[in-house]
This record gives structure tokens, sequence and C-alpha cells, in this order.
């Protein structure tokens, strides 16, 4: 059986896979809009308001592209009683995703990213956010439901976007968990300390982040297997992915030789997301019980077609047949 035949062939089991994504959610708000003129205020365009659109950022979207891929997905956050939580519900119902597991916070605002484009370029984003860690009681909450949620998955995703929803603690508790039911727990970093994801199953950071966890202030892509050295030795962690966009992606195993997967986007627009598609198509696809390899390149795939995409985007199944037909053999 050749290459395309085997991915084909794991497009067809995804279905099967049972994800748990636990992490920081967020809601991605569009505005999308014209300018032809400055404003006479500032030097900046006036921007004539045509469209907003929201889409399910963060962990959010990482759930998102699991359930594109007709994968049972359960999603656990934190968000705040405002609009953009009712916003973001609102886009996990389009994405058949349960909300019933985001714990709502009355002192937290929900994590909202509102980008302005012109013509299709980003111009600016505006952050609203509270990124200080939960309570004590909301920490309780959602570790008490840790051991059923895990037992009722395949895969474990740990989205961390240091918005505070990834206590150390919970990092611990899910990691321990997964391991002691023989689960297989991936983990998206958005920490210098990599030390607290130990003993995860992969650990998924980009290259800037992997240079900063391993101290490394100068440098780039060459340093990227002595970064993977201090990191492999610093979290005992099974398997490091190091992305490293346009170039592609570095695995990373103790005592076993680098595998560099080439990068297949065909051309790079916006890297928005593109992080989360990975690792969505990777749980998908070792949920499933693919060999890393099979998941990694599937994963590749589908990060070569959201760069291509503006915005947060979402990878379904027709996409990545087609990419996979299209790609060389």
């Amino acid at each position: 059986m050749d290459a395309k035949s085997d991915l084909n062939g794991l497009l067809e089991a995804l279905s099967q896979t049972r994800a748990l994504v636990i992490g920081d959610v967020m809601l991605d708000r569009y505005w999308w809009g014209k300018a032809s003129r400055l404003s006479p205020e500032a030097p900046v365009p006036v921007v004539a308001l045509e469209r907003v659109s929201n889409r399910p950022g963060g962990a959010a979207n990482v759930a998102a592209n699991i359930a594109a891929l007709g994968a049972e997905t359960k999603l656990v956050g934190v968000v705040g009683p405002d609009e953009g939580a009712a916003s973001l519900r609102a886009c996990l119902k389009d994405h058949q995703i349960l909300d019933r597991m985001l714990q709502g916070s009355p002192e937290r605002r929900t994590t909202t990213k509102t980008r302005v484009l012109v013509h299709s370029q980003q111009i600016a984003r505006v952050d609203e956010e509270t990124d200080s860690p939960l309570t004590a009681a909301e920490e309780r909450e959602i570790l008490r439901q840790i051991p059923e949620l895990v037992t009722e998955a395949d895969i474990v995703v740990l989205s961390d976007y240091a918005k505070g929803c990834l206590t150390n603690a919970l990092i611990a508790a899910v990691i321990d968990e997964a391991r002691r039911q023989g689960k297989m727990a991936i983990v998206d970093p958005k920490s210098r300390d990599l030390a607290k994801y130990r003993r995860a199953s992969l650990l998924t950071p980009n290259l800037a982040e992997a240079l900063n966890a391993a101290g490394i202030e100068k440098g780039g892509e060459e340093m990227a297997d002595q970064a993977a050295g201090q990191i492999l030795a610093a979290t005992a962690v099974d398997s490091l992915l190091v992305t490293l966009g346009e170039h592609g992606m570095r695995l990373y195993r103790p005592n076993e030789p680098a595998v560099h997967f080439p990068s297949l986007a065909r051309q790079v627009y916006d890297v928005t997301g593109a992080g989360d598609t990975v690792v969505a198509l990777l749980a998908a696809a070792l949920g499933a019980k693919a060999g890393l390899h099979s998941a990694i390149t599937l994963a590749n795939i589908g990060a070569g077609l959201a760069v291509e995409k503006v915005g947060t985007s979402v990878i379904g199944l027709d996409e990545l047949r087609e990419a996979i037909q299209n790609s060389a053999s």
C-alpha cells in the first residue's frame, strides 16, 4: 500500500477518535472592511466596516478542527459572563461541540481577539482578556472531572495559551491521569518553563518557543537540535515536535536521530491558528491509533492548508483528501 493510500485510510479512521481538549479557549473576531482615506485625526486609515465574523480560537480552535474530522470532541475551559462567551458558545454549537464543560467565571473576561482587516490584510488587533490563574475553586472543579473525562477519551490535548486556565497543578494532574490510563497526552505549550509539561507524550513548541525554553537567545533553525536535546532532558517527554514555520517540522525522540518533515505549503498567507491545526490533526490521528510518523505527515499537510487561508481556519476532510491526492507520491 502506498503513502497516499495509507493517508486516505487514516482519514476514514479519524471519526472513531474520542478527543478531550483542555485549555485556554478564545473567541477570534474579525472586522472586515474597506479603507479609501486617512483619518484627519491621526495618520491611520478610516475603515468602513462591512461585516463581522466570529470563529473559535485557542483551545476552541483545536477542538473545532478535531470535530471537523468527524471525531467526538469534548472541550474544557473557562469563560467570563460576557458577550464574548455567548458568541463563542454559538461558534461551538455551529461546530457541533458541546459547551457544557466550559466553566463560567464571574472574575474573568472571555479572551477575545478582534482583528481589523482591510482587503484581507490585518491592520490592527485588539485583545480583551484575563490572564491570571484560575481561582482555587475553579481549579478544583476542573480537577474533579479529569479522571472521568480521560476515561472517556482516546487522546488528550492540553492547549496552553498562557491565559491562566492551565495551572501547574491541572497540567500535572491531566498528564499523570493520562499516563495512568495508558492514554497519550499532547501539549501545545506557551511557556518558557517546559518542565511543567513533564512526562507528556508529545510536546509541540514552535522554534521560537523551543529556543526560548532552552535559554538560547541568538540563533535560528541551526540551533533547533541543541534546544531539543535540552528540552528532552528537562521534560522526559516521549516525543518532541518542533514546528519550523515555512521550513516544516522536526521530530525528536530520546536516543534517536531527528526526523525532518519539509513544509507542504504552496503559499504562506496567514499563520494564525496553524499550530492549532497541527495539534488537532495529530490528536485525531494518534487517537485513531496511527503511527507517529503518519500522524505528523497528516498534520504537516493540514498546516500547509491552514497557512493559505486568512485568519483562524478549520480544515475539513475534503480539503485533506484533495491535498493528499495532489501531493507527490
